[in-house]
Parts: structure tokens; sequence; C-alpha cells
């Protein structure tokens, strides 16, 4: 038996099986890949809101396009370039806490050390896609890798 291919051959087209080629019937079965697109992490200090809570524990989406080009149009970010962080953090936390309205105003409230968290976490989520860092025990000088969006100092 000879065979020949007279062109391109249109999508859906040949799925009935080839017992010569080993084919199974039908159409390839779709394979589903999910991303993650939502990240838990656990502040260092925690956000104090009015009524004096303290919230440690978030999320964040990752960004968008958009996300990256918005605060550029912000007056603030505009007047001050340092402010760029706080608006982008502002757009992509989906919640600190109890608090699900997360934005600038919230941000520029959070301890330094929880912004310098917060801004290396976003680094980490959106262009590495993972959180986990490489680190060394000062001690022993083994290294390790943990994962920031974990639990507390010492729990594992």
């Amino acid at each position: 038996m000879r065979r020949s291919a007279s062109g391109p051959v249109p999508a859906g087209a040949g799925t009935a099986p080839d017992p010569f080629r080993g084919e199974p019937a039908g159409p390839p079965a779709a394979v589903e890949e999910r991303i993650r697109t939502e990240f838990e992490f656990e502040l260092p200090r925690g956000y104090v809101d009015e009524s004096g809570t303290v919230h440690r524990r978030g999320a964040m989406r990752l960004a968008t396009a958009r996300d990256e080009l918005l605060p550029l149009a912000d007056l603030r970010v505009k007047e001050n370039p340092a402010y760029l962080s706080v608006v982008l953090l502002g757009l992509v936390i989906t919640r600190i806490g109890t608090i699900t309205d997360v934005h600038g105003g919230v941000v520029e409230k959070f301890f330094a050390s929880d912004l310098a968290f917060l801004q290396d976490f976003y680094r980490r989520i959106n262009a590495e896609g993972h959180t986990r860092a490489a680190v060394t025990c000062p001690e022993c000088e083994s290294s390790f890798e943990i994962d920031l969006a974990g639990g507390r100092l010492g729990e594992s």
C-alpha cells in the first residue's frame, strides 16, 4: 500500500487510527496546563491597621503588563519615582490578613522591612516564577533552600 500527501493536512483531519503508525483513535487528549497566579506570603513584622490589629499573612497575584504600566501614569510616581513600588504592590497584593481592599495607601503604611520583603517577593514570583531562595547557614555554612512564602523564621 502506498501513501501520498497532496498538501497540508487540515486541523482535525486524520483522526482515524493508523494501524501502520500505531496512532490512537480520535484527537490527542488535551493536556491542561495550570499556571499558579497567586502566592501566599507572611510578612516579617506585619501590617498594623487602624484598630491596632496586626496582619501578617497575605496573598499576591502575578503582575500583568497593565500592572507594570499603570503606575507610570500615576502623579505620585511622576513626582517621586520611588513611589512606583508602593503603587505597584497596591495593585498586585490581593489581601493582607482580613483586608481585601489593598491599595497604595495601605502599602505606604507597611514597615520598611515588610516593604523590602514584598519587593523581593514580587520580583521572585514575576521574574523567577517561584518563592524559593538559596541560603547558607551562618554557623555550619551548609547551603539549602527556603520557601519565602512559608512559615515564620525557625518554622519548617
